[in-house]
Order: structure tokens, then C-alpha cells, then sequence
């Protein structure tokens, strides 16, 4: 009898440590593999959550965690709950890798610039372990967020001098929320955004505008034409750029919309950006094509 009540004990602790250490469905929506591990920097873990749909398609996308430069830890499942992107991208099948970089007020932007390339090559390396084909990955994100997707999208090989190679660097499709494109004229001391606060002659290499090529990616801007932190001429000058060099682009413009879209503007902002990516990451949809897009 002791040995029955001992056996039925041991295998109720055994359920409820694979409940803790397990993800699950939440809500038949999602399964949660939270604070996976991409490097260190000073004794800190650099970390990103997965979040698989309950009926993937292949594909990954990756948000930059990211305001200001300055990424916080939140509780994903309040993140996915409030956000109009990640629910529709998950309904969709994709699976969402959040990812967070070294943050401001003690790293600066070209410390995010390379944590994120870190990022991008882990997860790379172990899609298969999320059953996510390497080749591809969308990356997104708005504002800081946007600026840092776009450097993922126009990265060069030599933004990887130096790190192990890991086949291509660049992920598959962008779409950027609002970015800034040049660092130039902002860079320098900043009590709003002290990750802008360091050497004046690395702005060059972090600003996205001056690295776009022939070769980059498709990429979806979308910006309100009332913002008045990120004007819309940013969007506006690399959607010029991307034009000149024949990039397959598209930036969409939403009239009345500032810094952060709510309400309606959300709503227009994630439904095109799960097209676009429905569009450059999963062909099979059958979603149509649109070229090299326009503005809107």
C-alpha cells in the first residue's frame, strides 16, 4: 500500500515538473519556450522567446525588441495578448522569435546593431529545432525596433568581419515600422535616448540608408505622415534609395498616424505586414505578388 501511495505521489511531482518545464498551447494559440539564450555580454545572458503557433508554416519572423534602443523584459503572453501583429502572425503559422539586445542606458546603438546579428545567426543555426526553415526568417520591428530590422535587411558581408561564417546573414523579408534611416544628426548626448550618446564616427555604420545595394532584401515600410519624433521623410528617402537600386520595396503611408499606431492604424500596419510576409516567406499561400510596390 505504502509503495502504491509512493508511486502515485512520485508520478504527480513527475507531472507537475514536466507542467513547469514544458511549454503549452496557450490558449491553442501558441506554445511558449521563453528565455532561450543567444550569448553573454558582461556576465549578462542575451536572450529571445519562441513562440510557436499551433499550426506552423515553415516560417519565423523575428521582432526587435526595442524602444529607443532600449529593450525590456516583459512577460510575452501580456506582449502576444496586446499585440495585433503577433496574434495575426500566429493564426497565420508563423513562429515569432522576440528578441531582446544589450540595453540602453549602458549599451548604445551600434552594441544593439550587434547583438541582434548575433541573434539572427542563433536562431538560424537552430530553426530546425523549431521546426522553422532557416532560409526563411522575416525580421520587424517599429521605431529603435524598425531601425535595427533594417540593418538586419541591408547588412553586408562585412558587418560579419571577424565572426564565424553561418551561411547567408541577411533574413529572408523586413517590414519596418516608422524607422529612422540616418543616425547622423542624432547621434550625440541624449537624456530622452541615451543609446544615441556615443562616438559621432560610428554613426555612418549604424544608419541603413548608406549600406542599401542591389542585393537586399524585400522590405515593407510603413509610417504615419503625423509622426513628429521619426518625420515620414526618413521612410520616404530610403524608400528612395531602395527604388534606385531596384530592391523590391514598398512603403505605405497612413495618413493621421504618429509615433505607435493604435486602434484602426494597428490594425491596417499588421494586416500588411502579414501580407508582405505571407508574400517573401511563404509562396505556397499564394498570395499575389505585387513587385516592386509604391507608396500608398
Amino acid at each position: 500500500m505504502n509503495r502504491a501511495r509512493a508511486s502515485i505521489v512520485l508520478l504527480v511531482c513527475t507531472l507537475l515538473i514536466a507542467a513547469l518545464v514544458t511549454p503549452s498551447f496557450g490558449a491553442g494559440l501558441y506554445r511558449l519556450d521563453p528565455d532561450v539564450v543567444y550569448g553573454h555580454k558582461m556576465g549578462m545572458a542575451l536572450t529571445y522567446d519562441v513562440v510557436e503557433p499551433a499550426a506552423p508554416n515553415g516560417a519565423g519572423v523575428l521582432f526587435m525588441v526595442s524602444a529607443g534602443w532600449f529593450s525590456r523584459w516583459s512577460d510575452p503572453n501580456t506582449a502576444i495578448a496586446r499585440s495585433t501583429a503577433f496574434s495575426s502572425l500566429l493564426e497565420r503559422g508563423f513562429t515569432l522569435f522576440l528578441v531582446r539586445h544589450g540595453s540602453s542606458p549602458l549599451f548604445k546603438v551600434p552594441d544593439a546593431v550587434t547583438d541582434v546579428r548575433r541573434a539572427l545567426r542563433h536562431i538560424r543555426a537552430n530553426a530546425a529545432d523549431w521546426k522553422v526553415d532557416a532560409d526563411r526568417l522575416g525580421v520587424f520591428g517599429g521605431s529603435a525596433g524598425g531601425h535595427l530590422s533594417l540593418m538586419l535587411g541591408v547588412a553586408t558581408e562585412a558587418a560579419y568581419e571577424g565572426s564565424p561564417a553561418m551561411g547567408n546573414e541577411r533574413p529572408a523579408a523586413v517590414v519596418a515600422y516608422f524607422p529612422p534611416v540616418d543616425l547622423q544628426p542624432l547621434v550625440g548626448p541624449n537624456e530622452r535616448f541615451p543609446a544615441l550618446d556615443f562616438d559621432h564616427e560610428l554613426a555612418d555604420e549604424v544608419s541603413p540608408l548608406l549600406f542599401v545595394s542591389k542585393d537586399d532584401v524585400p522590405t515593407l515600410l510603413i509610417h504615419g505622415d503625423a509622426d513628429e519624433l521619426v518625420p515620414l521623410d526618413h521612410s520616404k528617402r530610403i524608400k528612395a534609395a531602395f527604388d534606385e537600386h531596384g530592391v523590391t520595396s514598398e512603403l505605405i503611408v497612413i495618413p493621421g498616424a504618429g509615433h505607435g499606431f493604435r486602434g484602426d492604424h494597428e490594425k491596417q500596419a499588421a494586416d500588411a505586414l502579414v501580407r508582405w510576409f505571407e508574400q517573401y516567406l511563404v509562396p505556397a499561400t499564394g498570395v499575389t505578388t505585387t513587385g516592386s510596390g509604391s507608396e500608398q
